[in-house]
């Protein structure tokens, strides 16, 4: 976003910009199709609007109310399992369903396939997500400390938000995802591929990023004060803003 001569020049694809407008006016969300709201929440998220971000996922909820669920399990089976110690849901098909403020800390997810879960507030702390396929899923809010990511598939994810602090997030695929003001203090990222990811305003202090992938990677605003960035490619990431007190940049590309 910049000022020209008394404008206001927003660099956003301005496809859903209208029901952004709408939504400012009278609180309504558009009706839209599925992969329309997951593009609307992303713009939602770019611009803060986080009234917005729950009111999409509640109508995507009431839709997915409506229609026949084609996963291994619903929300109450969740809730159910739950309750029980050490649950493990390895491999089961869960996508598109809404999970999201439950407590879920210490569940096991790993191979699971979570495309378009909604996980927003949910509390999923040391929860095991190895390899999983969470395409597009939201975890808005989310608790995710010290949860296990290694080589999940976490493609246009929204974590905006969300406490990941000492998760592992290592070989993870973190292409376009949205780590806008996530908390990811001491996380681990090495190896991770994080092209295209917004990483604006994220505490990344103390974040080992070792052999990351960030081309055009937003971090401005970051902290990654006492990063661990060796020998990475820095050349195409935005770092305006970003604080770099103490980081490890030996070798790294600027």
């Amino acid at each position: 976003m910049c000022f020209l001569q008394g404008y206001v020049f927003v660099d956003r694809d301005g496809k859903h910009f209208r029901h952004i407008l709408n939504w400012l006016r009278d609180g309504v969300v558009a009706s839209l199709s599925d992969s329309e709201c997951s593009e609307l929440m992303r713009e939602a998220e770019y611009y803060q609007l986080l009234g917005l971000v729950d009111g999409i996922t509640e109508f995507l909820n009431r839709k997915k109310d409506g229609e026949e669920m084609d996963t291994e399990l619903t929300r109450t089976d969740i809730i159910k399992c739950a309750q029980s110690e050490k649950v493990r849901l390895r491999g089961v098909n869960l996508s598109g369903l809404d999970l999201s403020k439950l407590d879920l800390s210490y569940v096991d997810f790993s191979f699971a396939c979570l495309k378009n879960v909604f996980f927003s507030r949910a509390n999923l702390q040391c929860a095991q997500f190895r390899d999983v396929d969470a395409e597009n899923t939201i975890f808005h809010n989310a608790i995710l400390r010290e949860c296990e990511f290694t080589g999940a598939n976490l493609r246009g994810a929204l974590l905006a938000g969300a406490n990941l602090q000492s998760a592992n997030l290592q070989d993870a695929c973190l292409i376009d995802c949205s780590f806008c003001g996530a908390d990811l203090r001491s996380a681990h990222l090495q190896t991770a591929d994080l092209t295209n990811a917004n990483l604006e305003g994220a505490n990344l202090e103390g974040a080992n990023l070792k052999g990351a992938k960030l081309h055009n990677a937003n971090l401005k605003g970051a902290n990654l004060q006492r990063a661990y960035l060796r020998h990475v490619n820095l050349r195409d990431t935005h770092l305006e803003g970003a604080k770099l007190d103490g980081a490890n940049l030996l070798g790294a590309i600027r």
